[in-house]
């Protein structure tokens, strides 16, 4: 009975591991675009938007709120590319990284996810009438941040690099948990292949490598300093570069909100790992994991 029950579970597996290979995308649910236009109010609730990239907040008529990812990179191509990245997309598993609950793929094509209830991360740092967040708090989201990417680099198949972070792409749970909701394949955004492939060259891999610890290094930075880093931070990056971590000089540069709520030691570190992703982009690739560990080395935490 035990080895009949042993061959089923081998032949559930299988067929598991083949439908997350090929076939239609499942799991994840099918929105109309008539359904994502009425939900984001005609494309008017606007979460961020730059030129690559835009996400709207939705609430749709079952009570349902999401934020819904205008997906660009596949609009010269047909279906099956947008549906494995929907696929792949939708097996992403971490604490840090935003659930993919469904998609659309009408005049335009859209991505869906579970809408964060604490909004952006930077709401949270630019908007005078939302809630502060503590030194704590700033911590978890640096620390969380870095083992999702860890996460993305190496422990996916194929591994995703394509992450853009900042606090416009982050969101907050109810628990203050930072979620990445920008993420998306290397090779099907940088090489416009027709459809995600696992393999990507060496040398593309470190050049997108080293802009993600880049903005890695930003997103600490505004953490920090309450600065928005999405400009390309070069007034933040500058003062790191230069920086010795000096009282003074640091002094003048915290977020005002975080008062004297913090310990030094920390944030001595915590700007020491900045320093070390905002060069890193001129040096030799650092790979996520020591990143990650130099962060928990740093505040004597890990996730």
């Amino acid at each position: 009975m035990e080895t009949l029950i042993f061959k089923i579970r081998l032949l559930i597996l299988a067929w598991v591991h083949f439908r997350s290979q090929s076939g239609p995308v499942s799991l994840v649910k099918h929105f109309s675009y008539k359904d994502i236009k009425k939900a984001t109010d005609d494309f008017r609730r606007i979460v961020y938007n730059s030129s690559k990239r835009v996400a709207y907040r939705a609430k749709f008529q079952n009570g349902y709120d999401a934020i819904v990812k205008e997906v660009r990179v596949f609009e010269d191509r047909d279906d099956t590319a947008f549906y494995r990245e929907v696929q792949l997309l939708g097996r992403l598993h971490h604490r840090h990284i935003a659930a993919l609950n469904g998609f659309s793929n009408g005049p335009k094509r859209f991505l869906v996810f579970k809408n964060m209830e604490k909004g952006s991360l930077k709401e949270h740092l630019s908007d005078p009438l939302m809630t502060p967040l503590n030194w704590r708090i700033r911590l978890q989201i640096a620390v969380g941040i870095a083992a999702a990417l860890e996460y993305l680099h190496f422990f996916c198949d194929p591994p995703m690099y394509h992450v853009s972070i900042s606090s416009s792409t982050i969101m907050l749970d109810e628990n203050f948990t930072a979620k990445l909701c920008d993420v998306s394949l290397l090779c099907s955004v940088e090489n416009n292949n027709p459809l995600p492939q696992s393999k990507c060259s060496k040398e593309c891999r470190d050049e997108i490598c080293k802009h993600t610890i880049f903005q890695l290094g930003l997103l600490i930075l505004e953490l920090v300093t309450g600065q928005s880093s999405e400009d390309g931070g070069v007034d933040l990056v500058q003062w790191i570069q230069d920086s010795r971590f000096r009282r003074r000089s640091i002094y003048q540069m915290i977020d005002p909100d975080l008062g004297a709520s913090y310990d030094f030691k920390e944030l001595k570190g915590l700007l020491a790992v900045a320093k070390m992703c905002v060069q890193s982009i001129h040096k030799p690739t650092i790979k996520t994991p020591q990143i990650l560990w130099y962060l928990q080395k740093k505040l004597g935490r890990t996730q």
